[in-house]
């Protein structure tokens, strides 16, 4: 099903039409590290995050990013390819490859810039000639579908919370919401500005979610989804959204990760709320690769 409506979602959202019976979280993640001294140009048309002001350190970012892989990998398996200087974005793989249901999906980008990375024939290769996935194609569509970046995916429950923006139009949305199987999707607009769904809303190994309610062009979205996870939401206010407390994901049924910025943000009775759910907070030095707009969600391609 695919609704657009708050309260068309939450009459048909409901523990008995959808329990929690898949796979909650990721049995292994993939990562491309950062290869470009320079940010893109195009993206920061659309991505508030990026201040093309602020000249990146290649060494340091590739230090972080060598880091988060290392600490990630305490949770599940971390394979990291390597970036391309031709893809400035390219250390954001979520947007452009996903999986699900043993399918390798490829997303259609709005930048040319962010398109080449979709044309890699080394990660659509491995994924193909080593796990033998099957390719999902949707480079070419006259969509804009930008993947798990403006789709956050309630794994568990087989349910999409689909962003439209400049980077996701409503055919993309439709588009990916048969590509990944999904039961049901809920598609809304995001506020003016946002540019992706992964950082004003994160869905927590299906137990919690994280919102940040200025994202959302319509209040009652945000609301909506709050009440669906039976309250179990941490709200955030715009400071924390800046600092990508909405850019986290739980690998593991019991840690949520997140950037050092995004955790120092939190306030302590948002910290109390993740441990009453069962989930510690794994934090990672990544305000290099932030100055790209993106944080640690965003690096992050799961494998389902």
């Amino acid at each position: 099903m695919f609704v657009t409506d708050p309260a068309a979602f939450l009459a048909e959202f409901s523990d008995e039409r959808y329990p929690m019976r898949g796979a909650a979280t990721a049995r292994s993640a993939f990562l491309v590290s950062p290869a470009s001294g320079v940010l893109a140009e195009e993206s920061a048309r659309d991505n508030r995050y990026m201040d093309l002001s602020r000249t990146p350190d290649p060494v340091r970012a590739l230090r972080q990013h060598a880091e988060l892989a290392r600490r990630l990998g305490a949770d599940v398996p971390v394979l990291t390819f390597p970036g391309d200087p031709d893809c400035p974005d390219g250390m954001f793989p979520n947007n452009v490859f996903a999986t699900a249901r043993g399918n390798l999906i490829v997303g259609r980008m709005r930048h040319p810039v962010r398109r080449r990375e979709a044309a890699r024939s080394d990660i659509r290769g491995f994924f193909r000639d080593v796990l033998g996935y099957r390719e999902l194609d949707l480079s070419s569509g006259d969509y804009v579908a930008e993947l798990t970046g403006a789709l956050v995916i309630d794994r568990a429950r087989g349910i999409g919370y689909c962003g439209l923006s400049e980077r996701c139009d409503m055919a993309g949305a439709r588009a990916m919401h048969e590509a990944f199987g999904l039961r049901l999707t809920f598609a809304f607009e995001l506020a003016a500005g946002e540019y992706h769904t992964n950082v004003v809303l994160a869905v927590l190994a299906g137990r919690v979610v994280i919102l940040a309610g200025d994202g959302f062009a319509d209040p009652a979205v945000p609301d909506a989804i709050a009440r669906a996870y039976g309250g179990q939401a941490i709200r955030l206010d715009p400071a924390q959204k800046r600092a990508f407390a909405g850019n986290a994901i739980a690998l593991a049924p019991d840690r949520v990760w997140m950037s050092a910025a995004a955790a120092a943000a939190l306030e302590p009775a948002q910290r109390r709320l993740l441990e009453r759910a069962g989930f510690s907070l794994g934090a990672v030095d990544l305000d290099e690769i932030e100055k790209a707009g993106g944080s640690l969600r965003c690096c992050v391609a799961e494998i389902f």
